[in-house]
């Protein structure tokens, strides 16, 4: 060790290192190289898995007890309840524990408030504030090149995921944003699905340009290939149409149009449209057969009442009403799909969990409200349940104020 001199931390030649390995061995090239500059023991990343209670520490040296395994690569799960993991994930500070001659540095690894994982490195002394913020600067480094290394191999999606999924299963993850969550300076926007035993044809979909975040959740009818097929159908058409340059309306009557020509009849989807214009604060929405949003405001829980069109796919030639959508600064906004609230999670009180997790950042917020249904289901969902929530700041566009990927002003709910 060299004893009270900061280590050197070159977070240039940590991405030369992606650039000069292969994308499988991208991570753990860096992660060598990471150690070698600090002089650590041990370095290694766990990612979050799919379920959002767990890490999964991937690895293809010797076998590991308990993990599972494809070919050379294996996958070691461990549950997050109670974990200095959980911790670190939730506050998205760094933990810092000395024991006897020796320090383990566990700091999250986030890219705009979506948690990707986090580093655990076993060093020789207590780092400096300078050594760990610079660890900390390296690990979000780190989380671009997971990003990047995962869309020419199929490792990490295969790690992250605790059980097989199903065809369906497979169709619908398609469906959803490459990103569950992300921090602007007007907003925070977090989603989850905890899909159905029979897959149930839910999505939840985000977009944001220089002028408006676009925000969408859907329902199809019916389980399992069926319903994610018709999910897909819908899905591609309002992304084609916002592609397009449609504006709401437009996009509405477009989905409805290409369900009603390309769907068997009977077909149907429930989903809701919303645009926020970031220039004026002011949001619409399109409500076609959905679940009322449930907002936050004051310390207050109510349902945001909203005309109700017909779903998608069910009337021709449709032209799907546009309201205003009553979003003021401060307000925390929940839209949910029909499986939070129906069949054997009708007991769930999603209102009263909305106002128990009031101090909490949007992310663990949609993972609240998923444990929730979980337990009051037995884990036996008979519907998928979803769920996006927004956190809505208000004021002009603006930058974030972020350390390494996370926003620390919200940390927690809105004031």
């Amino acid at each position: 060790m060299r004893g009270s001199e900061d280590y050197v931390i070159d977070v240039g030649a940590l991405l030369q290192k992606v650039e000069d390995a292969a994308p499988i061995e991208a991570v753990q090239a860096v992660s060598e190289a990471l150690g070698a500059m600090v002089e650590a023991r041990g370095v290694t990343l766990l990612i979050a898995d799919f379920t959002g209670r767990a890490v999964v520490r991937l690895t293809s040296a010797a076998a590991v007890e308990g993990a599972r395994g494809q070919g050379v690569e294996q996958a070691e799960t461990i549950p997050l309840a109670g974990t200095v993991y959980e911790q670190v994930l939730r506050t998205q500070e760094a933990d810092v524990r000395e024991f006897g001659d020796r320090a383990v540095v566990v700091v999250p690894v986030t890219d705009r408030g979506d948690v990707i994982g986090v580093i655990e490195l076993d060093l020789a002394r207590r780092p400096s504030a300078k050594e760990l913020a610079d660890v900390r600067t390296a690990a979000h480094a780190l989380a671009y090149v997971v990003i990047a290394a995962r869309r020419h191999t199929d490792v990490f999606e295969w790690g992250q995921r605790s059980t097989e999924f199903a065809l369906a299963a497979e169709i619908q993850r398609r469906l959803l944003p490459a990103t569950y969550t992300c921090e602007a300076g007007q907003f925070t926007l977090a989603g989850w699905l905890e899909p159905a035993s029979t897959v149930g044809g839910d999505t939840f979909d985000y977009t944001l340009d220089r002028d408006c975040l676009q925000v969408s959740i859907t329902d199809a009818v019916g389980h399992q290939v069926a319903a994610a097929l018709l999910a897909t159908l819908l899905v591609g058409a309002l992304r084609n149409g916002r592609r397009r340059g449609m504006d709401l309306a437009e996009q509405a009557t477009y989905a409805n149009d290409a369900l009603l020509e390309n769907a068997d009849p009977g077909q149907f989807v429930t989903g809701q449209l919303v645009r926020i214009d970031l220039q004026t604060g002011t949001a619409r929405v399109v409500n076609a057969g959905h679940v009322l949003p449930l907002r936050l405001r004051d310390g207050k829980v109510e349902e945001v009442e909203l005309r109700v069109d017909p779903p998608s796919g069910v009337v021709p030639g449709k032209s799907f009403d546009v309201q205003t959508f009553p979003l003021e600064p401060g307000d925390r906004v929940i839209f949910l799909t029909d499986g939070m609230e129906e069949r054997n999670a009708v007991n769930l009180d999603v209102a009263q969990a909305l106002a128990d997790t009031a101090d909490l950042h949007p992310r663990e917020v949609v993972h609240a409200l998923g444990r929730a249904v979980l337990d009051e289901t037995g884990g036996d969902l008979r519907d998928d349940a979803t769920m996006v929530c927004l956190d809505w700041y208000g004021g002009p566009p603006r930058a974030r104020a972020t350390e390494e990927g996370a926003d620390p002003g919200i940390a927690s709910g809105p004031a």
